[in-house]
Formats: structure tokens, C-alpha cells, sequence
């Protein structure tokens, strides 16, 4: 199935910086249901909004962004009643919306004929990705606009993902609408996604704000082989090179080398560059997930967007899955 990318002029667009405030939310509103973009937080990252009904508003979010035409967005909507009209789920599937919805969790399932998604929404699958964000401000958002959301990161395809509103307008200023500024997001790494095989075993698509073990708790077996497909991805956060810093990114690396620069993790080693940020200098893997895009960003911008930002081991266990499986795509070779 081809997407169409309508391929009208992308004019230059007056971006607004809305508040939190009854009148900011009421003009993020009006934008969107005009079809247009606004970035809102979550609590993972800030997303780049659009009327998940509206394929022409759902193609310029892929325009702005500079995103593969072939790469899924999720649909974001208020509640687990919301969500389950939009997808079939089986039993784990349910299980996972009660337990995690609202939360840091996507889950993937067979579209619904009657759910009114547009199409560019799934990139040709067959199959929708679906969240219920918990963040205060992107639930008041929902209800006022009353629909769901199609919302990628609000960042040009493949770089560092935007936890501020600072970000995103350092990136998308001029080409999207509004970003309804809640200041900094409490997760820093995008959602769990959660896909399901044949016989409705839960399968973990890419890891992200609730770890693999809460998973387990709840749903028992979860399959894993998360997946890297850069030519027909079923989901969103397949794709092998993305969050990516201008500069290289050199993985469990014991101290710096000369002249790179240091991303940190626990107690630093005796010689560190004067370029240096440490995600979490107790080894909290809460308080380095938070902080790990951030970080790649401000040490990005003081190295230009070149040489090499050598970051330390970081546990694989808990939320350190998520913040490794993001490490490597940073370090990718860049598609």
C-alpha cells in the first residue's frame, strides 16, 4: 500500500508557543481541529500533534518532520475505552490497557474497520499503534479537542528526541503551528510498545518508559526479538539509526578519549573531558532516563555537531533496557 504524501508547498508557519492555561489549550485546540500541527507534552517525550482522522494534517506531521513515509505514527486518545474502539486486542492485550493505560505503554493491534483512523496513520500495515498518555496537560488537551491524535516526537526524523518546549522549537520553528509548552517531560524516553503474536502472546516491539519485568509481572510471558525493519516497519521506533546527535556516539566506554567529549553514568572516572554531563552520578536509572536526551542534546551543541560523545556503561536491567536500546540507535550508522 503506497502512503500519500500530498505534495503541496510546506509554507512557513508563524509558531506560536501556547501556555498552560485555559486560553492556551482552547487555541492548541482550535489549530488542530483547523487540521493543523502542535507539539503538546507527554510524559515520555513531546509529540508532534495532528487529527488522527485528518490525512492531509497526518501528512504534514510526516512533512515537518522529514519522516520515512513508511514509518508508523501512534494514536494517542484519552482513555482504555477509547483505545479498544480503535484496535483489536486479545486477553494480554487487555490486561496490559488495565494495568498501564494511562502510561508510558503503546500497544499494537489490528485495526478496526469502523475506528476512522486515516489510512497514513498505519504507513500501509494492517495493524495501529495506540497510547493513553498520562501527562495532565496532553489529557486536557484530548478532551478539549475530543479525537484522537496522531503524535510522533516533535522532532526532525531521527535526531535527539525533545523533552522541552525548547526543543521542539529549536527544531520545528517555522514549521508547525504551536507547541503547548509544559515544561520538561518527568519519563525522557518514548513508550513501550507492545505488539502481539498469532496466538496472543505479548511481544515486546521497543522497550521504553515501563520495563520488560513490570511487564512480566502482570502478563507473565513476554516474548522479546525486538525489532529492527528499515524498509517496512510494523510499528513505530523500528527503525535502525534514530535519536541521533550530529556528533558520534561511542558505547561502554571506560573514560574518554582525547579530546571527546563524556556522557556519564554512576561515579565518573579520574579523567573525564572538560565537555562532560553525567546522567545520574548515584547510577539511578530513573533520574538517567530522564535526563538522557537532554544530555545528547547540550553536549551536541557545545561539540558543533561533530566529533564524539563517549558515554558510559549503563545496566541493562529495569529502565536501563530502554535507555541502551536508544544509545544504540544513536550510534548507529546514520540512514
Amino acid at each position: 500500500m503506497s502512503v500519500p504524501l500530498y505534495l503541496h508547498p510546506m509554507k512557513d508557519r508563524n509558531t506560536i508557543r501556547f501556555s498552560d492555561s485555559d486560553r492556551g489549550i482552547r487555541a492548541a485546540t482550535f489549530f488542530l481541529r483547523k487540521g493543523g500541527l502542535v507539539a503538546f507534552p507527554t510524559e515520555t517525550v513531546y509529540g508532534l500533534g495532528a487529527d488522527a482522522r485528518n490525512e492531509r494534517a497526518v501528512a504534514d506531521i510526516y512533512r515537518a518532520k522529514g519522516r520515512p513515509a513508511h514509518n508508523p505514527v501512534i494514536v494517542h486518545v484519552t482513555d482504555s475505552a477509547a483505545g479498544t474502539m480503535l484496535i483489536d486486542l486479545p486477553e494480554a492485550g487487555m490486561k496490559a490497557a488495565k494495568a498501564f493505560w494511562p502510561g508510558p505503554l503503546t500497544l499494537v493491534g489490528p485495526v478496526r474497520g469502523d475506528s476512522g483512523i486515516a489510512p497514513i496513520c498505519r504507513a500501509g500495515a494492517e495493524t495501529l499503534a495506540v497510547r493513553v498518555p498520562e501527562h495532565r496537560l496532553a489529557q486536557t488537551l484530548l478532551k478539549a479537542f475530543a479525537g484522537p491524535l496522531a503524535a510522533p516526537s516533535a522532532n526532525r526524523s531521527g535526531q535527539v528526541s525533545p523533552t522541552h518546549a525548547d526543543h521542539v522549537m529549536e527544531e520545528l520553528n517555522g514549521r508547525i503551528d504551536g507547541v503547548l509548552d509544559g515544561g520538561p517531560c518527568a519519563v525522557g524516553l518514548e513508550s513501550t510498545i507492545l505488539g502481539f503474536d498469532a496466538d496472543g502472546t505479548a511481544r515486546l516491539l521497543r522497550p521504553g518508559g515501563v520495563s520488560l519485568e513490570d511487564l512480566e509481572r502482570t502478563l507473565g510471558v513476554v516474548r522479546s526479538g525486538i525489532i529492527i525493519d528499515d524498509t517496512a516497519p510494523s510499528a513505530p521506533g523500528q527503525l535502525s539509526s534514530h535519536y541521533a546527535p550530529g556528533a558520534r556516539v561511542r558505547l561502554n566506554a571506560d573514560a574518554p578519549g582525547l579530546g571527546e567529549a563524556w556522557l556519564g553514568f554512576g561515579p565518573d572516572p579520574d579523567r573525564i573531558s572538560a565537555i562532560s554531563i553525567n546522567l545520574s552520578p548515584s547510577g539511578n536509572l530513573e533520574e538517567a532516563g530522564t535526563h538522557l536526551f537532554a544530555a545528547l542534546r547540550q553536549l551536541d551543541e557545545w561539540l558543533n555537531g561533530s566529533g564524539v560523545i563517549a558515554v558510559a556503561p549503563i545496566p541493562q536491567s529495569g529502565l536501563g533496557q530502554a535507555i541502551n536500546d536508544r544509545l544504540r540507535r544513536a550510534a548507529a550508522p546514520r540512514t
